[in-house]
């Protein structure tokens, strides 16, 4: 039998839990592989009810996840009580959501668990009890070095069949971008990204389109210098480490359809620049997946959605999508000859 996914509930005042009730009562309809759940069994027994959808829950450890999921939403308990209301975080949200990814982390280290798959978290109501890392992707990073002695530098992607982008700063103001950017961050994202879609997506070598930062790619120095002097000089070290990386490409002509059928990634200088277009093309069923990282973790490409949580309209797409996708990373072995097996 198949290890389990181990999936975490996130925020427990979000959707998290809504999204995961319904992806299990719909589990053959949807086809989404076995998981459990890192969580308060009687939270979820709640929410549940709250959303007038019968679920049996089976309080289990990973190695009895997969046999129940069959028949019931397999539960390991965390030992820690929640009592956030929906849409209403409380004190005991933050440590639920902390304790599910350290040991969601720990169960796949130990061949517990296939791959992590995170619910949404809300960063202010982590940082409130203290969290000190930027957001569950650095959190994940510091979890692996402690846990398998690996210090990884992780890089966030966002998947879809129809677009792949990696944003190489993250969770910064604009105006702190350029500043921020250098040629040697710009190449060491490229390596990590090329050498993970070749091992986790087969995908033998990897097509990267690096967008440029200002328009039209900076124009050679008169709408700005960075592509010249930054962009550039990283995208000439990919190619002379035969990697398949072009650029700086002007940004508002690499996502049409023709221009998205020459890449297999999009490699994009900041947030909004990689998170404009996926979140067009693929809203509701692009997938967060955390490369760089010694083991497998995707996550739903939306947040906590707190106005809704509880009311059973949350569209639970994104998260069949990220159990569909962590499966497949799992399973596979060997690169394959072409970009095909991406799309």
């Amino acid at each position: 039998m198949p290890r389990p996914l181990a999936l975490t509930l996130g925020e427990p005042a979000g959707i998290g839990p809504d999204i995961t009730i319904a992806v299990w009562q719909r589990r053959l309809e949807l086809g989404v592989p076995p998981f459990y759940v890192l969580a308060d069994p009687q939270y979820l027994m709640r929410r549940a009810k709250l959303l007038g959808i019968s679920v049996p829950i089976a309080v289990v450890e990973p190695g009895a996840a997969s046999a129940a999921f069959a028949t019931a939403l397999p539960v390991v308990d965390l030992g820690l009580a929640v009592t956030a209301e929906p849409g209403q975080p409380d004190p005991s949200s933050a440590p639920a959501a902390i304790a599910a990814i350290r040991r969601a982390v720990a169960d796949v280290v130990q061949d517990a668990a296939a791959a992590v798959v995170t619910n949404p978290v809300a960063k202010n109501v982590l940082y409130r009890s203290g969290f000190a890392e930027p957001g569950h992707t650095e959190f994940l990073s510091k979890l692996a070095a402690e846990m398998t002695g690996v210090h990884a530098r992780p890089v966030m992607m966002l998947w879809s069949p129809e677009l792949a982008v990696v944003p190489v700063t993250i969770h910064l103001p604009l105006a702190d971008v350029p500043a921020q950017l250098s040629s040697a961050l710009i190449a060491e994202t490229g390596r990590i990204v090329a050498r993970d879609l070749s091992a986790r997506f087969a995908i033998a070598r990897p097509r990267i389109a690096v967008a440029g930062l200002n328009p039209h790619a900076g124009e050679d120095g008169a709408l700005g210098t960075e592509d010249r002097t930054i962009v550039r000089p990283a995208v000439e070290a990919l190619i002379a480490e035969n990697i398949d990386a072009r650029g700086p490409v002007p940004a508002d002509t690499l996502f049409h359809a023709a221009a998205r059928a020459t890449y297999d990634v999009a490699l994009c200088m900041y947030h909004d620049q990689a998170l404009i277009p996926i979140k067009t093309l693929a809203f509701d069923h692009a997938v967060n997946v955390t490369l760089g990282l010694p083991f497998v973790r995707t996550s739903p490409d939306h947040g906590t959605a707190f106005d809704i949580a509880g009311t059973g309209s949350a569209d639970p797409s994104s998260l069949v999508a990220a159990l569909k996708l962590a499966a497949r990373l799992v399973a596979r072995k060997e690169p394959a000859p072409s970009a095909a097996a991406m799309r």
